[in-house]
C-alpha cells in the first residue's frame, strides 16, 4: 500500500472502527494525527527536482473495457495538492481537537465523529485522486455529512431550512459540474477518466477541444465549481450554512472543503480548457468583484460573529478568483498560497467562534463586550485571527494576497486592462476587511464586561494547542512563505505551460 494510499483511508478507516464500536473521540485523534504526520513524511520526501510531474503514484485499475472510459483509483501528488493536503491535515486536526467531548454529544457521539472524518477524508481524498471520477466522488462524500451535521447538530432554529438549502444549492452545482466533467471526458475521447492523459489530449491541436466547444464546457465548470466555491452571485447558501453548522464542521467546510472549486479551476479547467478560460475572464473578473466589495459592504452589516465570519469567507474567495484569472504563474501561485492561509485563519475564526458561543451564549455582538477582561487568552489569539484574516504582513494571508495582486498587475501592456482595473477595485476590500474585522475584535473583547458573561475559566492548553497550531501555522508560512512556494511555484509553472500549450 503506498503512502498516499494511507492518507486516505486513515480518516475512512477510523470512521469505520468508530461505527464498529470503537471509542469516538480517541479513534478520531490518533487517526488525524497519522493523517498529519504521514503528510509532513510526504512533504520531507517530496523531490522538487521530479516537480511538474506527480510523485508517490499509485494507481489501482477498476475497469479497462472498450467503449467505456478507463476507471483507476489512483493517487498522486504534486506541489499543489500537496500543500492542500498539508492543509487538510492541519485543520482536520484542529477540528477534531475543538469536537467537544463524547459524553456531551448525548449518545450521538458516533455520528458526529465520523462526520468529521468522513468529511476531512473526502476533501484530502479529492485533493489527492489523479482519475477525474474519483476527484468527483471522494468530494460528493465529504458534502453528505456536511448536510447532515447541520440539520443534526447544528445552531439555530432553522437549522433544518439551512441543512436543505445548501444541500439544493450544493446539489445542484455538483450536477452542472458534473455534466461539464462528462463532456469534457466526452469530447476528448471518452476513453479516460486519467487526469494527467484528458490535459495530454487537450493540448495536442489533433485531439483537442475547439474554441467554441471550450467556451461552453469552461462556462459549465465555472458556475459548478463557483457554487461550491460560493462565487457571486451563486454564494447565498455559505454565510447561513456556516452560522448553522457545528464549530469543526465550519472549519472543515470553510477551511478545506470549499478549496475543492477552486483546486478543480487551477488542476482541470485550467489546463484543459485555456480558449474558454480566455473567453470568460471578463465575466469572472465581474463576478469576482461582486464577492469582493458587495459581500465586503454585507459583511460590513452583519451583527454577529458568525454570520460575519461566515460571509468574510466569501467575500474573500474573490482574491482567490483574481489570482486565476491573473491566469500566470505569479498570480495562481499566489491563489494557492492564499488558499492555504484563508483555510488556516478561518478554520482559527470559527473554531474561537465556537467557543465563545459554549461560554457566552451568543455571538451577538451587542450582548458581548469586554470579553478581554475575562478571557485574555482568548482574546491575544482572537487577535492573531483578525490580524492574519485582515491580512496582516507576517501571515500567509498576506504573502498570497500580495502575490495575487503582482501576478493581476504583471505583463507588458502599457494600457489599463480591465483585470488591472478589477484589481484597483480588490484593493479596496483590504480596507473594508480591516474595518469589520477590527470593529468585531473591539465590540467582542473590550470596553466594560457585558452583564451575565465571563463566567468560567479561560482557554486551558487542551483548548490552546489546536488554536495554536494553526497560528503557528499561519505564522510559519507568513514569515517564511518559501516553505510552501518551493512546492506551489515549480507545480503552477508547470501547469502555466501547459496551458500555454
Amino acid at each position: 500500500m503506498s503512502l498516499l494510499e494511507i492518507i486516505v483511508l486513515l480518516p475512512l478507516l477510523a470512521a469505520l472502527a468508530i461505527g464498529l464500536g470503537a471509542p469516538a473521540r480517541i479513534t478520531a485523534l490518533v487517526s488525524s494525527g497519522g493523517v498529519l504526520f504521514f503528510s509532513l513524511l510526504v512533504a520531507l520526501r517530496f523531490d522538487r527536482a521530479l516537480e511538474g510531474t506527480a510523485q508517490f503514484v499509485s494507481s489501482r485499475s477498476l475497469w479497462d473495457l472498450p467503449g467505456i472510459p478507463k476507471l483507476s483509483l489512483a493517487f498522486g501528488v504534486d506541489g499543489i495538492s500537496l500543500v492542500l493536503l498539508l492543509l487538510a491535515a492541519l485543520v482536520l486536526l484542529a477540528a477534531i481537537l475543538v469536537a467537544p467531548a463524547e459524553d456531551s454529544l448525548k449518545g450521538r457521539a458516533r455520528l458526529y465523529y465520523i462526520s468529521l472524518l468522513l468529511i476531512g477524508g473526502g476533501a484530502i481524498g479529492a485533493f489527492l485522486s489523479t482519475d477525474l471520477f474519483f476527484l468527483y466522488a471522494f468530494h460528493e462524500l465529504a458534502l453528505i455529512p456536511t448536510f447532515l451535521m447541520i440539520g443534526i447538530f447544528g445552531h439555530g432554529e432553522d437549522r433544518v431550512r439551512v441543512a436543505w438549502t445548501i444541500t439544493i444549492y450544493l446539489g445542484v452545482g455538483s450536477l452542472i459540474l458534473l455534466v461539464g466533467l462528462l463532456l469534457a471526458v466526452i469530447g476528448l475521447g471518452g476513453q479516460t477518466f486519467d487526469i494527467a492523459e484528458l490535459i495530454a489530449l487537450a493540448k495536442n491541436p489533433a485531439t483537442g477541444l475547439s474554441a467554441s466547444t471550450q467556451t461552453w464546457v469552461y462556462g459549465l465548470l465555472l458556475v459548478g465549481f463557483g457554487t461550491l466555491v460560493s462565487l457571486f452571485p451563486f454564494h447565498s447558501w455559505a454565510a447561513p450554512a456556516y452560522a448553522a453548522a457545528p464549530a469543526p464542521v465550519a472549519m472543515l467546510h470553510a477551511g478545506v472543503l470549499k478549496k475543492f472549486g477552486l483546486y478543480g479551476l487551477i488542476r482541470i479547467a485550467l489546463p484543459m480548457l485555456p480558449l474558454g478560460a480566455a473567453k470568460w475572464q471578463t465575466v469572472l473578473l465581474v463576478l469576482l468583484l461582486g464577492n469582493i466589495l458587495y459581500l465586503g459592504f454585507v459583511t460590513l452589516a452583519q451583527k454577529k460573529l458568525d454570520r460575519m465570519a461566515g460571509t468574510s469567507s466569501v467575500m474573500h474567495m474573490g482574491y482567490i478568483f483574481l489570482g486565476i484569472a491573473a491566469g500566470n504563474v505569479i498570480g495562481i501561485s499566489g491563489a494557492v498560497l492564499l488558499m492555504v492561509g484563508h483555510g488556516l485563519s478561518i478554520a482559527l475564526m470559527f473554531g474561537m467562534a465556537g467557543w465563545i458561543r459554549e461560554r457566552c451564549g451568543t455571538l451577538e455582538f451587542s450582548k458581548l463586550g469586554g470579553l478581554a477582561q475575562a478571557y485574555p487568552r482568548l482574546g491575544l489569539l482572537f487577535g492573531f485571527a483578525v490580524f492574519a484574516s485582515a491580512g496582516l504582513p507576517g501571515f500567509a494571508n498576506f504573502a498570497g494576497e500580495v502575490a495575487v495582486f503582482f501576478g493581476a498587475f504583471a505583463g507588458e501592456e502599457t494600457n489599463w486592462t480591465w483585470i488591472r482595473w478589477t484589481t484597483v477595485g480588490a484593493l479596496w476590500g483590504v480596507v473594508i476587511s480591516a474595518v469589520y474585522l477590527l470593529r468585531a475584535y473591539r465590540e467582542i473583547f473590550f470596553g466594560p464586561l457585558a452583564a451575565g458573561k465571563g463566567e468560567g475559566h479561560d482557554l486551558n492548553w487542551a483548548e490552546r494547542i489546536p488554536l495554536l497550531l494553526l497560528i503557528g501555522a499561519l505564522l510559519l508560512f507568513g514569515f517564511i512563505p518559501e516553505v510552501l512556494n518551493q512546492f506551489i511555484r515549480p507545480a503552477v509553472e508547470g501547469l502555466f505551460l501547459t496551458t500555454a500549450g
